[in-house]
C-alpha cells in the first residue's frame, strides 16, 4: 500500500527534540493529503510562525489552519515563554477540536516539554487520544532520542504511526530505530535543496506517495 495511506486521518507530528522538522514534514503531509492544521501553542513570534510557514509551503487556503490557542513571544519551552508574557497555560483551551476530515497537530519541541506547572506535552497528546508520527533527525545520537520518544509514547498508551527521519538516508540508524523500536521509519527525507510549493509537493508525492510492501 502506499505509505501515506497508513497514516490516519488525524494524527499529531511530534519530535524527538526541537529543531527535528516536524514543521517541514507538517507541510508535505498537509498539502500531499489536504489536511487542515493546527499548531495549538507557537513559541517563538520573530519571523514567520510555523502555521505561516505551512500555509506558504503548503499553498492550501486560509480556511485549513485553525489558529493557535497561545501565540507566545520567546521561542522556548511554552511553560516558560508563557512564564515571560505572564500567561498560564490552561489545557481547557488545548481540547481538540471537532474537524470534520484530516487533521494534522503539530506538537511543541519534544515530547516532555513542560506546558505548565501540572502538565507535559505528551499529557496533551494521550488526552487528545490521538495516534502520533515522531520525526526524528538523520543524525549521530537519532537512535537514543528516538527509542526514548518511544519508549515514553507507549508509556503513556500513545498509539504510534510510525517515524519519519528528516535530514537523509541513514540506514544503520533506521534498522536500529526499526529493531529495537519496534516501529516502521515510514521515510527518510533528505535536505531539500530549497523550500518552495512545488517542492514540497515533489518530496511527498517521492517520500509518501510510494508503494511499500512492508506497510501493512
Amino acid at each position: 500500500m502506499r505509505i501515506h495511506e497508513h497514516l490516519p486521518p488525524q494524527f499529531v507530528v511530534a519530535g524527538t527534540d526541537t529543531g527535528v522538522g516536524k514543521t517541514l514534514v507538517s507541510a508535505m503531509l498537509a498539502a500531499g493529503l489536504d489536511a487542515a492544521y493546527w499548531k495549538p501553542i507557537q513559541s517563538g513570534l520573530a519571523g514567520m510562525t510555523d502555521t505561516e510557514v505551512v500555509q506558504v509551503l503548503s499553498g492550501l487556503p486560509a480556511d485549513s489552519f485553525l489558529p493557535e490557542a497561545y501565540r507566545l513571544g520567546t521561542p522556548i519551552s511554552p511553560h516558560a515563554s508563557a512564564a515571560l508574557d505572564d500567561v498560564v497555560i490552561n489545557l481547557a483551551k488545548l481540547r481538540l477540536p471537532q474537524v470534520k476530515g484530516r487533521l494534522i497537530i503539530e506538537g511543541a519541541g519534544g515530547l516532555m516539554v513542560p506546558i505548565n506547572d501540572r502538565a507535559l506535552l505528551i499529557d496533551v497528546i494521550r488526552d487528545w487520544g490521538l495516534p502520533v508520527l515522531l520525526v526524528a533527525r538523520s543524525q549521530l545520537g537519532t537512535i537514543n532520542h528516538t527509542l526514548l520518544s518511544l519508549a515514553a509514547l507507549r508509556a503513556y498508551g500513545v498509539e504510534i504511526v510510525g517515524v519519519v527521519m528528516n535530514g537523509g538516508s541513514d540506514t544503520v540508524s533506521r534498522r536500529a530505530i526499526e529493531f529495537y523500536g519496534k516501529v516502521m521509519v515510514l521515510a527518510e527525507i533528505p535536505i531539500l535543496p530549497e523550500l518552495t510549493q512545488a517542492s514540497i509537493k515533489t518530496a511527498f508525492a517521492t517520500f509518501f506517495d510510494g508503494n511499500r510492501s512492508d506497510v501493512q
